[in-house]
């Protein structure tokens, strides 16, 4: 860090793993060259598998709020910590910055955009933003360009691709170059044709009921953002929910995660989003569970999935009211 800053001290950064967390944890790892990073994923910070990890000198990123870190920077509407929290929390010398931007990458690359020269962030940006906020379009989505491409390649159990691409972010000045990494280019051919296998397995896993379409991708080892279900669903959808996991999963098992539902608005519908807030069927069951109103999730609560469902669904059939945004 630049002498003077006022910014914390940090020796350990972790941000979740999806392209937005990339993107966050570039900007990071830029200010606190010697900072360790871990990737994780909100599951991991609620359930306190890595609590051993975070102490006064972590910054955590685009995942749930943890009191015992020293820096808090996140965008979740349902991971603001609240007033009494914010109190303790600075009271103890933390620091938070938590704002309602369309991304984490945006608020991190916004905080040290006068430090540091980052060209290749400022020609993405614009797409993490859309691509964490449900922004992406039908026709971009359908071009898949290689930004997507290279969102897909992202996983949390690989540890060392995702250090490699991080290393690549810092010492590249252009996407191009990173495109053409080798082990990139590999991983993202291997996301074109994986798309593909995607795509006939959402068709045959989709069903719409009432204008929300559910994909069962639960035991099948597969999993989907929403925008792969919502262009299948087309007009005939305003929402999906989708279920990932193993019925056998357990949470901290890299190949074996728990079940879990992710819910996403129909963005591809003229009006698609901030019609309902889907948050709410996030937080049905699950204490932990949130995210966006137009992007969530959560794990599958006792007594399990059919229940949840059930649930889920007459919250939906009564959907102008359950899922009011006007709360």
């Amino acid at each position: 860090m630049t002498k003077g800053s006022s910014f914390p001290e940090v020796r350990r950064i972790i941000a979740d793993s999806d392209m937005d967390g990339m993107c966050a944890a570039v900007v990071l790892k830029k200010a606190y060259p010697h900072a360790e990073v871990h990737f994780a994923h909100a599951a991991l910070i609620r359930s306190g598998i890595i609590d051993h990890l975070i102490d006064d000198f972590t910054v955590t990123v685009d995942l749930p709020f943890h009191p015992k870190s020293g820096w808090y920077l996140d965008h979740h509407l349902t991971n603001k910590p609240t007033d009494s929290e914010q109190i303790v929390f600075a009271s103890k010398g933390g620091t938070i910055h938590w704002d309602h931007a369309p991304s984490a990458a945006r608020l991190a690359f916004d905080l040290f955009r006068d430090e540091f020269d980052f060209p290749h962030l400022e020609v993405i940006m614009p797409l993490v933003d859309d691509l964490d906020s449900g922004g992406i379009s039908l026709d971009t989505f359908r071009k898949d360009g290689p930004l997507l491409q290279l969102s897909r390649t992202l996983n949390y159990n690989d540890s060392n691709y995702m250090h490699h691409l991080l290393s690549l972010f810092q010492t590249s000045t252009s996407m191009d170059q990173i495109y053409a990494d080798e082990i990139v280019e590999e991983r993202m051919k291997t996301a074109r044709s994986t798309r593909l296998e995607l795509m006939k397995i959402v068709e045959q896993q989709t069903t719409i009921v009432d204008r929300l379409a559910i994909c069962r991708l639960e035991d099948t080892g597969y999993r989907s953002n929403g925008y792969l279900i919502t262009a299948y669903a087309g007009e005939n959808a305003d929402a999906c929910c989708i279920i990932h996991g193993y019925s056998d999963g357990e949470i901290g098992d890299k190949m074996r995660p728990p079940l879990s539902a992710s819910f996403y608005a129909n963005s591809f519908l003229p009006g698609g989003q901030n019609r309902y807030d889907l948050s709410k069927l996030a937080t049905k069951y699950d204490a932990h569970g949130g995210g966006h109103a137009n992007a969530c999730g959560c794990r599958i609560q006792p007594p399990g999935l059919d229940s949840n469902l059930s649930g889920w669904l007459t919250m939906w059939k009564n959907r102008d009211v359950e899922l009011s945004l006007t709360d």
